[in-house]
């Protein structure tokens, strides 16, 4: 078994690097992982990088580099005492912040863990999290088939979401103000995707939904959202008598002023991947009854890499940069200040690429 492993930190100046840290003790409830795959979050990860250097007028070093990530994938080599259906050499998916980091070996609890099917690879398995979260979301809104959904924010989380809510029978429209993103939901069959500020999302939405309106939204993304939310009340169905009615659900870090004019709106967080995420017990194993906790966090990872295995969910349209794990530092650099250019971004180990040299070895 591994003792050390290589994780990428971000540091004081917002740029990152490569660690070597001793691999965490394998405890009760936990699972040793060899990490193939993991994936950035464009928004809470490059996005927190690239704000950090902007702050900064001089560079402030942390104590030391601080290890980030929370979505990868890979293969069990060790089990801890207490772990059920899961056995070195299985394939997994791996979620949870502190946890499945962007590094070469991960231990990670069980109940965070899903198996991965052999059709599904590791870089589509990394996006269980983020999968996992945009399906979380779903559920605290309470689609109806057949209803119009508007997503304002087609990051990864976003695009997942109205991915999800189309398969949840509802009609969606999504809007963002970045030309790929709205160029990848059309490409993976979002309805209808809307340049914001170029194009009007209002008459836009209004036309999607022959005046019907929309039932609800989805904020997917972060910073001041007063504009989005004032646009996304003048889409919604109204009352009789003129006020606004519907669902918002908010899964992005947004701020909005809660106005008189939202008190027929309901407004619903949901920030989670489902139920007992950051319940450490329920975590390593203690699970809630199924017949009482149906969609558990571990439950909505499982479901999300089914829909991948079975072409459901086509995550391969939303990885836009792959980077080697040991060139984390100069890849993330070359992009970081092109955010309009990244979507997913996946970080690929070098377990993987020595899998791949031997194929093309063996062709040869």
């Amino acid at each position: 078994m591994p003792e050390k492993r290589t994780v990428a930190a971000v540091t004081g100046k917002g740029s990152i690097t490569l660690i070597e840290q001793d691999v965490p003790p394998l405890t009760d409830g936990t699972v040793l992982v060899e990490v193939h795959s993991s994936l950035v979050s464009p928004g809470t990860e490059l996005g927190g990088w690239r704000r950090l250097r902007a702050e900064l007028d001089e560079p402030k070093p942390l104590a030391e580099p601080r290890p980030f990530g929370y979505a990868n994938a890979g293969v069990v080599l060790e089990t801890g005492e207490g772990v059920r259906g899961l056995r070195p050499g299985d394939r997994v998916a791996c979620m949870g912040s502190g946890y499945a980091l962007h590094a070469d070996y991960a231990v990670v609890p069980q109940n965070l863990c899903a198996p991965l099917p052999d059709e599904v690879s590791f870089a589509q398995g990394a996006y269980g999290h983020l999968a996992a979260t945009a399906l979380h979301a779903l559920r605290r809104g309470e689609p109806g088939f057949g209803e119009f959904t508007g997503v304002v924010g087609l990051g990864i989380v976003g695009q997942l979401a109205a991915r999800l809510h189309q398969l949840a029978g509802r009609f969606v429209i999504g809007w963002d103000v970045i030309p790929l993103r709205c160029r990848v939901a059309r490409g993976w069959g979002i309805d209808t995707a809307v340049l914001a500020g170029s194009e009007d999302e209002v008459a836009a939405t209004e036309a999607f939904t022959a005046g019907a309106g929309l039932d609800s939204a989805v904020l997917a993304f972060g910073g001041d959202a007063t504009a989005a939310v004032e646009s996304i009340e003048r889409c919604l169905k109204r009352s009789p008598d003129g006020h606004p009615v519907g669902r918002i659900v908010v899964v992005g870090g947004c701020k909005f002023p809660y106005t008189s004019s939202l008190t027929n709106v309901d407004i619903r967080r949901a920030s989670r991947t489902g139920p007992g995420y950051h319940d450490e017990p329920w975590e390593r194993g203690a699970d809630y009854p199924p017949v009482f906790v149906r969609w558990s966090t571990r439950a909505n990872l499982q479901l999300c890499i089914r829909l991948i295995a079975a072409g459901r969910l086509d995550v391969n349209c939303l990885t836009t940069h792959t980077i080697p794990l040991a060139r984390a530092e100069a890849g993330i650099a070359a992009i970081i200040n092109e955010p309009d250019e990244i979507l997913g971004v996946v970080f690929e180990m070098e377990h993987q690429t020595s899998q791949r040299r031997e194929r093309r070895d063996r062709r040869g």
